[in-house]
């Protein structure tokens, strides 16, 4: 793509086609709705785009703001702004107790991650507290960000006792399966759901603007016999994922 020329006022820049903010806007979104600015471009910085068409920083400003607003723009910390990647929506239901991978499958979605942490190291009080270890234990910790079809769509971060995954190293792709060969897998688990804002860390791991909307969940699952197997803390990207639960009224009388 040849900015100069894309951006270059003489091609769309009119005195009766109304705020010039507005006009470059409609610029910029037809082109990424014909396809001339395909997903991923990275776009020029503002300062350029401010060179380029002669308007101030402050109107190029103005017209990028909705297309961020809209999803068809992505501004990331440090890497400057690029034409959105569409993200197909994901329902999960939360009457099942199954794991990522477990998910995307039944749906036919290609699951890959990214590992961001796996190893032993010394709890933290909440994990001490969690998982009932003592405070010379150590904790098994696994960290990944989940891809569905290339797309960045979760950060998982689980924490378990070394008496129930003792080489954090065995999971390759799933934990839960995992954790079936080790006899070790949940049969229920409670679940916290909040919304949340995305910081700059995991906004950028997820390819999303900081401070997007977000869900996160906490997870504490257990053995039949009442023993906690793990404390998982995820963050869902707002834009990509639906929860839904069934509910049924109780039986008359109840």
């Amino acid at each position: 793509m040849k900015f100069d020329k894309f951006f270059a006022p003489a091609g769309w820049l009119s005195a009766t086609g109304g705020p010039r903010y507005i006009q470059l806007k409609r610029r910029i979104e037809d082109a990424i709705a014909t396809g001339h600015l395909p997903n991923g471009t990275p776009l020029p910085p503002e300062r350029k785009i401010a060179t380029i068409t002669g308007l101030s920083r402050v109107t190029v400003r103005k017209a990028m703001r909705p297309l961020v607003e809209d999803g068809l723009i992505v501004q990331l910390r440090g890497s400057g702004s690029t034409v959105a990647r569409p993200v197909k929506k994901v329902e999960q239901s939360l009457s099942r107790l199954t794991s990522f991978t477990e998910d995307m499958a039944r749906r036919g979605i290609k699951v890959t991650s990214t590992w961001l942490e796996s190893g032993i190291f010394m709890p933290s009080p909440e994990e001490i507290m969690a998982l009932g270890l003592s405070a010379t234990e150590s904790v098994s910790r696994l960290s990944r960000l989940r891809l569905a079809d290339g797309t960045p769509l979760a950060i998982e971060r689980a924490a378990l006792s070394p008496k129930i995954l003792p080489d954090p190293t065995v999971v390759e792709t799933s934990l839960y399966e995992a954790l079936g060969r080790l006899e070790n897998k949940p049969v229920r688990a409670v679940q916290r759901i909040s919304a949340t804002n995305l910081g700059a860390e995991d906004a950028g791991l997820l390819e999303v603007e900081e401070g997007l909307a977000a869900l996160k969940i906490t997870r504490i699952s257990y053995l039949a016999t009442g023993q906690v197997v793990e404390l998982t803390k995820s963050i869902y990207r707002g834009d990509a994922y639906d929860f839904v639960a069934e509910l049924r009224l109780p039986p008359s009388g109840s």
